[in-house]
């Protein structure tokens, strides 16, 4: 049997992600970050999701995405109900799952064509 290594091309795909990092096809980010079907929004500036603000869902939602996957870390943490809200009142679904969990999901959904934007929360610090 002959193996094949095929990448994806219309689509960034997520390769590996933890708590402090994220490698985006081959670039590796750690500074945290959106990531839509075909581009990343690098440097987004949120540290931690439980200090994250509505303000710091609107580029998230500039994209116009029909669901959200927030990867939150290395365990899974909700932000304030006010992001939350922030979510749901533009009819926007929220996912909230740790960054490998995220990252998954990201691939899958991706993959099969679906609007959906991935955040995720990188911290600099073990």
């Amino acid at each position: 049997m002959e193996l094949n290594l095929e990448r994806p091309r219309d689509y960034l795909f997520v390769r590996r992600a933890d708590a402090r990092h994220v490698v985006v096809v081959d670039r590796p980010f750690n500074a945290s970050l959106i990531l839509a079907r075909d581009k990343v929004i690098d440097d987004w500036g949120v540290a931690d999701i439980t200090t994250m603000t509505p303000e710091q869902a609107e580029p998230i939602l500039a994209l116009n995405p029909d669901v959200v996957l927030l990867g939150t870390g290395a365990h899974q943490r909700f932000p304030s109900q006010a992001v939350l809200a922030a979510f749901l009142q533009r009819k926007v679904g929220v996912e909230v799952m740790d960054n490998a969990a995220a990252a998954r999901t990201w691939d899958i959904l991706a993959s099969e064509g679906r609007n959906v934007v991935a955040a995720f929360v990188l911290c600099d610090r073990p």
